[in-house]
């Protein structure tokens, strides 16, 4: 007998989970960013190295999907996740402290911390990711997509606010205190998060045979064996590679052709994210209530989003064009606000995917979407910041170059869309059924 779906009281619980990998992450990718560069003037290609090196760990999500799907329950996956996470940032403070002294043991301890933040992000998001899928009714799973997501933004938001009122007069001893009582509570919460939410496996249930727990290869193969699932990790690849490319070129964009000040420029980037929160709300409360009548509501969702976020850029393409006296903060807010939709479409139809053929293959699935989402992230953002220092370089007009990047980013975009309009991964995953 399967398990009971999840309440709106599970969901959010699993929500906390969420919040509590984004405080945590945060921590890493940005707070230490920053005290490595600014503090102790270390070369910014070392912390952004180190946290390329964590995208790439997380390629074994695959590996940590499948070791839960052999299991029977996902949470001690999402505990020792969290647990090596929780570690691995302490681990870099302490890192960071050897690097300052040019001691020779803090690059490697430095390399170990951040594969100790990638493999905990991937063993606690993918399994619990896996577990939404398996519990989450299908017409909740786009509310309950956006619900986790925004819960993520908050717990980084949180985060940030908390550290940087601690943090200062600045030091490495407080450094250490402030992240090691971050992550403690954020471990904390998590814990609390998943606690018996699981329930104990039914002891009626038999124990799977040796034939239907295949290794890692052969599930992987099986996997990808499927039209559908290769469809949809090239779609996840292609618009998460989107997605990221404006990360590093938006704020010096408008510096460069709108004379915007850090401050602006700031601003702007925080209009972004409003757009993308708006656009995760409209799919949350929105993609419920369409989907109870409309069975296809989240690849019209994918499509409307990435459609969106397309022509968005295109006003870009033409913001470049005109300069100052276009409405960039409006055009911005509309990428933002497609951006919002797609992603979490995007994740509401991959928890129905996960579970499409049963089979207790979920986990492998959220795995390899997840490591393809973590490579896509990692190249777009670097692809945008790098083409657009090649384009200045070649073409000698930082508008064109602008003009170039956005282009290829709104075709990106584009044909994301085509292949979630005319495949059959979003059909297939609309049609699912809780495992």
């Amino acid at each position: 007998m399967s398990a009971q779906p999840l309440g709106w009281l599970g969901i959010v619980r699993l929500g906390l989970v969420q919040s509590a990998i984004g405080a945590i992450v945060m921590l890493a990718t940005s707070l230490l960013n920053r005290v490595m560069v600014v503090e102790y003037a270390l070369p910014a290609a070392l912390p952004a190295g180190l946290v390329a090196w964590h995208y790439a760990v997380q390629l074994t999500r695959p590996v940590w999907g499948h070791g839960s799907d052999r299991g029977q329950r996902r949470t001690p996956w999402i505990v020792l996740g969290m647990a090596t996470l929780a570690l691995g940032v302490i681990a870099a403070v302490a890192a960071v402290g050897l690097l300052a002294a040019r001691s020779g043991w803090g690059l490697p301890l430095a390399i170990a911390a951040f594969s100790m933040i990638g493999g905990g992000v991937g063993a606690a998001g993918t399994s619990l990711l896996a577990l939404l899928a398996t519990r989450v009714a299908p017409a909740r799973r786009a509310a309950a997509a956006s619900l986790t997501w925004i819960m993520m933004i908050t717990g980084i938001v949180v985060t940030a606010g908390v550290a940087g009122a601690l943090i200062d007069p600045y030091s490495l001893p407080r450094l250490a205190k402030v992240v090691s009582g971050v992550a403690g509570a954020a471990f904390l919460i998590a814990m609390l998060g998943v606690w018996g939410i699981e329930g104990r496996p039914a002891i009626a249930a038999p124990a799977p045979d040796r034939a239907d727990r295949p290794d890692f290869l052969a599930a992987l193969r099986a996997m990808m064996a499927q039209t559908d699932a290769r469809r949809f990790t090239l779609f996840i690849f292609l618009s998460m590679f989107a997605y990221s490319m404006q990360e590093l070129i938006l704020e010096p964009f408008a510096g460069l052709l709108f004379g915007f000040t850090p401050g602006q420029s700031t601003k702007l980037a925080g209009v972004l994210h409003a757009g993308v929160l708006a656009g995760m709300v409209v799919v949350g409360v929105g993609g419920s209530v369409v989907a109870r009548r409309t069975p296809e509501a989240m690849r019209l969702c994918i499509v409307g989003g990435c459609t969106g976020s397309a022509l968005a850029l295109v006003g870009l393409v033409l913001a470049a064009r005109v300069g100052p006296g276009w409405p960039l903060a409006a055009n911005v807010a509309m990428l933002g606000l497609g951006n919002g939709v797609f992603a979490v479409a995007a994740i509401g139809a991959m928890m129905g995917l996960a579970g499409a053929d049963g089979g207790q293959r979920e986990g492998m699935r959220m795995g390899v979407w997840g490591a393809a989402q973590a490579i896509a992230f990692a190249l777009g953002g670097l692809t945008g910041a790098v083409g657009l220092d090649l384009g200045r370089a070649l073409i000698g007009s930082t508008a064109q170059t602008f003009m170039i990047v956005f282009g290829v980013q709104a075709g990106m975009f584009l044909l994301a869309a085509s292949l979630a309009l005319h495949g059959t991964s979003a059909r297939a995953a609309s049609r699912a059924s809780i495992a």
